[in-house]
Order: structure tokens, then C-alpha cells, then sequence
């Protein structure tokens, strides 16, 4: 007798298999379908006219994108060939094969409503007794954009590039004329030519509008961005973390420097979460005098240290006498700082904040974004976000 247990691949079933026997009752998308039945998808509804043909149900794509990126699927092709292949990915679309035409669409189309659904997963969640906003750290991120650094455009590169058009228009011309029989590919290949130089000046002045010394041809709204080890074409993910690992607030921005960003953050976490933290953390990049200020405005503890206490506190050395605060506010925080209490509460930052970006960039693959223009990465980063919220709620469900 064989020891090994039969093997036949092709045996059909007497019966067909139930989907929550063979993944068992506590997987995430029984769970995810159970959190979408309870939400309020109105907004996805209005979103559309009565006109047209039938529409998928806004809660089979929104579960299914939730789910996707939950397990770090980004690319609707990829979710496309997962909705026939994954059983999880056919519970939540109740067997329909949906195209990635179809689910790029909804993606693109419906991003208030997603903001909706971030609210309300927030306020699922404060029901629950947890998103507790005692401690909130914020901090920043660099991501791709769906964009090659080759196609970003300067005025110079543009210059160059017209008068390398016009020297190979004028060299074809020149082998047009001479009525050579085999020249008849010049003929197209002229064309294109007189083409891209015609657009030059539109180019040109498409530059000039914008500001900027420099910009993608291929996505407009992304900018060249400093980050550790040069410079990256893309965007400025920004999120707040509350002391239990939600992401209470999160936005895409063009921002070059966090400065600018920490009193909206603050403001983004009050309108999300109907309200204030009570102290807010964040590293020197994000420090600035008024900010201190507008913090300890609306009664916020801000531990936001400058550039000089942020190395006496990863070093140890103390700051150079020079370097002493001449404003109450600076010379309150660095007190506050040198405390061993002080010390170890801004120490929670990297423990808070950093984490979630880990999951998001390095588990999940949110390095770079797949759709172009700042509004639509904005959905594609809120949709990260909610999935993380969706995942935390889940792990706290399953305890």
C-alpha cells in the first residue's frame, strides 16, 4: 500500500465548495464585506447619471479595491486576472469578471466618495473605543510618480531640442528634393518632424505658465523632490498616526518642505475626526516658530524640535551656546525636551508614525503611483490609507 494520499486534480466536485469553509470564517474579506454593507455609499451612487447602461454596484468595486490593496495589489490588470484566479477576490465580486477598464474607472472617478468612506471607517472605529487622539505624529513621505525623469522638461532642454528638429527637418528636406526613388520614408518620417517642431512653442509656453525651472512632460502636476540620496520625480505623501496605529489624517501634496504642511495636517485630523489631538509629534523638518505658535494657539502640546535639538537628541551632545533660543515658545519646548519624561514622549514618534510608512511603501508596495495628476493620486493614497485602517480594525476584531 502507497503511503501517499490520492491525487486526482481533475475529479470534479458532487457538489460546489463553500467559500466560507474552504477560507475559513475569519478572513478578511468576509470581514471587509460585513464593514462595506454598513457604510453609506450614497455619494458613489450620485456620482453617476440615470442614463447608460447597467454599472457594476459601487460595493463590489469598493470592496474589491479594498481588499486589493489590503494584500498590496496596486495595478487593476493584476486585480483583473485575481478576481478569476483568487477565491477571496470572487466572494467580494459575487462572480462577476470585471474588467481593468472598468476598475480604473471607478479609481479614477469617485474620489470624494472615497474621502467619505475614510470618515465613516474613522468613525466605525472611534465607536469602538479605539483612534484615540491623545498623541498624534505626523510625518512625510517621497513617492514615485508614474512618470520617467527622462521626459521632465527645462526651457534649455527644449531650446536644444527645437534646433536639433530644425537641423534634421532641413537635412530631410534637402534628400527629399533631390528626387531620390528611395526617399520614401523620409516622406513620414519629415512629417513627424515638422510636427514635434510645430508644438514646440506650445511647449515652450506651457513651461513658462507654470512657474517652474523644470517639468514632466508626462505628468504635470509631479515635481522633482529632495529625499535621502537625491532627488525623486513624484509626490508628497503626508499622514498623521494616532497612538494605536490609525491613520487619523492623510493627504498627496507638491510640497518641496514639510514646514508648510503641519498646521493643515492638524486641522485635516480635527475635520476627520471631529476632534484636536492634545499633543502632536513630529521630526524638525516640520518646525517652524509659527507653528509652535498656532499649536499653542488652539492648546496643542507640540513637540516639534528644531534642527539644532533634534541632533542634541539623536547625539546626546548638548546645543552650542550660539545656537540658545531667543523665543519663550522655543525656549519652553527645548525645557519640555530635556526632561527625561520630554525625551522619552517625543521618542514615540518613530514608533508611531514610522511603522505605518513601512507597511504602506515597503509591504505593500505603495512606492510608486500608478494613475497621473494630483487628484488621482490622491485616491490611489487614500485607498492605501483606508486599507491600512481596514486591516488594523481587522486585527482588533479577530482578538
Amino acid at each position: 500500500m502507497s503511503r501517499f494520499r490520492a491525487y486526482h486534480p481533475e475529479q470534479a466536485y458532487l457538489l460546489p465548495p463553500s467559500v466560507r469553509d474552504e477560507l475559513g470564517e475569519d478572513h478578511l474579506c468576509f470581514f471587509i464585506r460585513k464593514l462595506v454593507a454598513r457604510l453609506d455609499l450614497s455619494s458613489f451612487a450620485a456620482a453617476y447619471s440615470e442614463e447608460g447602461g447597467e454599472l457594476y454596484a459601487p460595493e463590489l468595486m469598493l470592496s474589491v479595491w479594498l481588499y486589493a490593496y489590503a494584500l498590496g495589489l496596486t495595478s487593476a490588470r493584476r486585480v483583473e486576472q485575481r478576481l478569476r484566479e483568487d477565491l477571496g477576490f470572487r466572494y467580494l465580486a459575487g462572480g462577476e469578471r470585471v474588467d481593468n477598464w472598468a476598475l480604473s474607472a471607478f479609481r479614477r472617478r469617485h474620489g470624494r466618495g472615497v474621502n467619505d468612506v475614510f470618515t465613516q471607517m474613522l468613525e466605525t472605529a472611534r465607536d469602538l473605543g479605539l483612534v484615540k487622539l491623545g498623541r498624534v505624529a505626523i510625518d512625510s513621505t517621497r513617492i514615485k510618480a508614474n512618470a520617467c525623469r527622462d521626459g521632465v522638461e527645462t526651457e534649455q532642454k527644449l531650446r536644444n531640442e527645437r534646433v536639433k528638429l530644425r537641423r534634421q527637418v532641413r537635412r530631410w528636406q534637402q534628400a527629399c528634393d533631390r528626387e531620390d526613388p528611395e526617399t520614401g520614408g523620409l516622406h513620414v518620417a519629415l512629417g513627424q518632424a515638422e510636427q514635434r517642431l510645430a508644438e514646440m512653442p506650445r511647449r515652450l509656453e506651457t513651461l513658462r505658465k507654470s512657474g517652474l525651472r523644470q517639468r514632466s512632460r508626462t505628468d504635470g502636476d509631479a515635481r522633482m523632490l529632495r529625499e535621502r540620496g537625491g532627488f525623486v520625480l513624484g509626490y508628497t505623501g503626508e499622514i498623521a498616526v494616532s497612538d494605536d496605529h490609525f491613520i487619523v489624517a492623510q493627504r498627496v501634496t507638491q510640497n518641496g518642505h514639510d514646514v508648510h504642511a503641519l498646521v493643515p495636517m492638524v486641522e485635516a485630523v480635527e475635520r476627520q475626526c471631529g476632534a484636536r489631538p492634545q499633543q502632536v509629534l513630529a521630526d524638525s523638518g516640520f518646525f517652524s516658530l509659527d507653528n509652535l505658535r498656532a499649536l499653542e494657539t488652539q492648546g496643542i502640546e507640540a513637540l516639534v524640535p528644531d534642527s539644532n535639538m533634534a541632533r542634541e537628541l539623536n547625539t546626546g551632545q548638548r546645543c552650542p551656546a550660539h545656537n540658545r533660543p531667543r523665543q519663550a515658545v522655543q525656549k519652553r519646548l527645548r525645557q519640555k525636551l530635556r526632561r527625561p519624561a520630554g525625551r522619552a514622549l517625543y521618542g514615540r514618534r518613530r514608533a508611531i508614525v514610522e511603522p505605518v510608512f513601512g507597511v504602506l511603501k515597503q509591504q505593500r508596495g505603495l512606492r510608486q503611483f500608478r494613475t497621473r495628476g494630483l487628484s488621482q493620486v490622491a485616491v490611489e493614497f487614500t485607498l492605501a490609507a483606508l486599507a491600512y485602517n481596514l486591516t488594523r480594525l481587522f486585527q482588533f476584531a479577530r482578538r
